[in-house]
This record gives structure tokens, C-alpha cells and sequence, in this order.
């Protein structure tokens, strides 16, 4: 996450949607009091205990609003982007098992054991989308929500919004796969859309 007290705005950071490639965009323009966690690449941590604990830099909605003050959260413009549900999980299985190539030897067998293994439940990155952008009831809690695969656009948007240059983004951390839709069959594409079924519902994605 990103809180700029400069150009008031706070960048929550959804897990394998580019958010080291937009962090590393944005930091060019952060003044001294800004504040960042992250602790991929560059270790931050923000002056807020109950986010400094967090220990990583995927904070949630509800965990940044908590912890700054009302009128930060009112007036600062909140932003995300968030990934087709599909890819995404075909990004998090070549992301976890890189340094044994086990996803490049036998993607869909990988697939089938994460989607069974109870462990990826509790990593953040795993967590859906909607966790950290969404209410209860499904309402997005951010003020504009980029896509991963128009991210270029609209992180043109978001610079223009919060009036700083844009510049192109360049690629951090990308997993190693080629197109995610050659992955799947007809019951991995089901289970996948079965477990991000929030995600689908609140970003109105498809996987055609």
C-alpha cells in the first residue's frame, strides 16, 4: 500500500496484479512524508501498529481505513487494479512452485493440487480480490478500480487523476507461463470460477 500526503491518494495493493510494476511507477513521485509498506524487492513499513504488523504490503480496505484518519480516507482518491480470475490463478501457480518448475513441467496437474492443498488459503496472495477491495455486500470501496489488462490506460487515468506524468510501465515479478486460457479444461475453469466466484461477480469478469 501507498499513502501519498502529497498528491492525496492511497494505492491498495491487490496481490499478482502488477503492484510492484505500479509501485515502482509511482514512487518517483513520493514526497518525504508519503508512506509505503512492501517488503518485496524494497522493505517499508508504515507509522501505524496495526499495519506495520501486517508485515507485508497487501493491506485491505477496511485495515487502511481503520488505521488512518477520516478525513484521509474521505479525501484521498482510493485506487486498485485488479486481474481476470483465471489468469490471476494460472499467475499464482507459476509464481509458487518457480524455483521448481513444477508449473512448467505439469501446469494443469500444479493447478489441481493447489486448488486441493488447504495451505494457499491462508497466503495473501491467494486471498481473492474482492477481500481487499469489497464490503460485505459486495460494494467496491475504492473511488476506481485499473485492470490488469488494460493497465497501461488506466494507469494513464489514475496518473492524470491524482495530476502527476504518467510514463509507461515496465514488468516486476511477472510469473513465467504463456496464454493462461491454454491451461484449462472444462472442470479447472469451473473449480477456478467456483473459488473466485466474488471476484467474478464484483469485477464482472468472464473467462471468454
Amino acid at each position: 500500500m501507498i499513502i501519498s500526503h502529497r498528491h492525496r491518494f492511497i494505492f491498495i495493493a491487490v496481490p499478482k496484479t502488477a503492484t510492484h510494476a505500479v509501485r515502482r511507477a509511482l514512487r518517483e513521485h513520493l514526497g518525504e512524508t508519503d508512506e509505503e509498506q512492501v517488503q518485496l524487492f524494497v522493505q517499508k513499513t508504515m507509522p501505524y501498529p496495526e499495519i506495520a504488523r501486517i508485515r507485508h504490503g497487501h493491506i485491505r480496505w477496511n485495515e487502511c481505513k481503520a488505521a488512518v484518519s477520516p478525513e484521509v480516507w474521505a479525501g484521498y482518491f482510493k485506487f486498485a487494479v485488479v486481474r481476470n480470475p483465471w489468469e490471476r490463478f494460472v499467475s499464482y501457480c507459476a509464481f509458487m512452485y518457480r524455483n521448481e518448475q513444477l508449473f512448467q513441467r505439469d501446469p494443469q496437474g500444479t493447478m489441481r493440487a493447489v486448488l486441493d492443498g488447504p495451505e494457499h488459503r491462508q497466503r495473501v496472495v491467494f486471498q481473492p480480490q474482492s477481500e481487499f477491495l469489497c464490503d460485505a455486500d459486495g460494494q467496491i470501496m475504492v473511488d476506481f478500480v485499473g485492470r490488469h489488462e488494460t493497465l497501461q490506460a488506466d494507469y494513464d487515468t489514475i496518473c492524470n487523476r491524482i495530476g502527476i506524468p504518467s510514463a509507461p510501465l515496465g514488468r516486476a515479478n511477472e510469473s513465467e507461463h504463456g496464454p493462461w486460457r491454454n491451461y484449462y479444461d472444462d472442470p479447472l475453469k469451473a473449480r477456478v470460477a467456483d473459488l473466485y466466484r466474488r471476484d467474478i461477480d464484483c469485477f464482472g469478469y468472464a473467462f471468454d
